[in-house]
């Protein structure tokens, strides 16, 4: 007769069951896909800068990072900072002894022992803007120093936070602006082709970014200028907190975020990252509107010499975008002038004409009209500017100059009859 099963090896068959579907729905693969967001994410943790993610519930904040860990081959470690007390970020006091002679030394919790032993690892800061804020000022030393108590992490340790907005989070709490301004913070959304793909079983893949050995020197100085001509230009945005608590707790410029945004900038130009990735890292280290401005100041420093263009018109290269190709014509017109020359004033002419023909005419109308203004009276006007009819209208100083030159040309002609 057969063995009737019992209860308790029925249940665990069903459970051992049970557990191979979940370890097949847990099968899944990565595979190499455009992401901005996960490319600013690698980028910054390959900088060595902490990372804030912010992003609504369910996003996909936490899924991200147990993903960047696997990929990067660094051990976990996340800790929910809503639910220790400030002690376990700053250190226990524990009583030697002789505290008199020895004093009190402060103990770091379990995590950090292991993550000292390991010598690398990746620290997640979980649920940050659910944290108290006595919470928040013990992880200031440990975001900025990576001290907790008396252990420093090792460098090969990185960290990366991510928060809810304080609308949808638990008892949320703003962060408080010294905490804010230590973190790149990036504003975490889902991509529907994404998620759609991922949950069909492939993710994609996030790599660390491949860093040209030969640019590092060009990178580093790329860097540097850039930042520094534009808080030269612009001193007051070196130091500016916003007025309002909810900016406070985000991102802004200071002298600690701007040298975090000169470190991104030269990982950025050494890995060739795209523009798409170096604004989401600007702007989420000294705010949208610094940021805007850095990358306008970044597209000028890429613009062509304007007397490059106008020694050779005929071999000059203009750039494709439109607002650039606005820009570089507005420079070779102010370099006409600084220095009024009719050759010079020829060949800007040549130049708005191959602007036409190569772009959108509207580009021309601003530079023409500036330019057609500085025509001293004894220049012919150049054959070229017939070439831009119908697309610009010339100022009436030059209509007016055309005119007089015709009038005395027929005064000549009747002369010599």
């Amino acid at each position: 007769m057969p063995t009737r099963s019992t209860p308790l090896a029925d249940t665990t068959a069903r459970l051992d069951i049970a557990a191979d579907l979940l370890t097949l729905l847990r099968d899944t693969t990565t595979e190499p896909r455009p992401d901005s967001q996960l490319e600013a994410l690698t980028l910054a943790v390959a900088a060595d800068l902490p990372v804030l993610l912010w992003g609504e519930p369910g996003i996909g904040k936490t899924a991200a990072l147990n993903q960047l860990a696997d990929a990067l081959d660094l051990p976990l470690t996340t800790v929910i900072a809503s639910v220790h007390e400030p002690s376990d970020f700053s250190g226990l006091p524990i009583v030697g002894d002789d505290p008199a002679e020895q004093g009190v030394p402060l103990a770091p919790p379990d995590w950090a022992v292991r993550l000292v032993r390991a010598g690398r690892g990746l620290l997640f800061l979980d649920e940050l803007s659910t944290a108290p804020p006595a919470v928040q000022a013990a992880l200031l030393r440990l975001v900025l120093e990576r001290r907790i108590g008396a252990l420093r992490l090792p460098p090969g340790v990185r960290i990366v936070a991510a928060a809810n907005p304080r609308s949808s989070a638990a008892d949320g709490w703003e962060l408080s602006p010294p905490l804010a301004n230590r973190f790149v913070h990036l504003q975490w959304a889902h991509d529907t082709d994404v998620v759609v793909r991922g949950l069909g079983g492939t993710w994609p893949r996030a790599t660390l970014p491949r860093l040209d050995p030969g640019k590092l020197p060009e990178a580093v100085a790329f860097a540097r200028r850039a930042v520094c001509e534009l808080l030269t230009a612009r001193p007051g945005l070196v130091h500016r907190l916003p007025s309002g608590e909810t900016r406070r707790g985000g991102a802004w410029p200071s002298p600690r975020s701007w040298e975090m945004t000169l470190h991104l900038i030269a990982f950025a130009t050494a890995a060739g990252s795209s523009r798409d990735v170096l604004s989401l890292l600007v702007r989420g280290t000294v705010g949208d509107g610094p940021g805007l401005e850095l990358l306008a100041s970044l597209d000028r420093m890429d613009l062509p010499d304007p007397e490059t263009l106008l020694a050779d018109p005929a071999g000059a290269v203009l750039p494709e975008r439109g607002d650039l190709r606005q820009a570089a014509l507005d420079a070779v017109v102010a370099a006409v002038r600084s220095r009024p020359e009719r050759p010079r004033w020829d060949a800007a002419w040549a130049l708005l004409v191959k602007a036409v023909e190569s772009g959108p005419p509207d580009v021309v109308v601003v530079p023409a009209t500036t330019l057609a203004a500085l025509r001293r009276e004894d220049w012919d006007v150049p054959a070229s500017i017939e070439r831009l009819a119908g697309v610009v209208s010339l100022s009436g100083r030059a209509d007016r100059a055309a005119a007089r030159t015709a009038a005395a040309e027929r005064a000549v002609s009747k002369a010599g009859r």
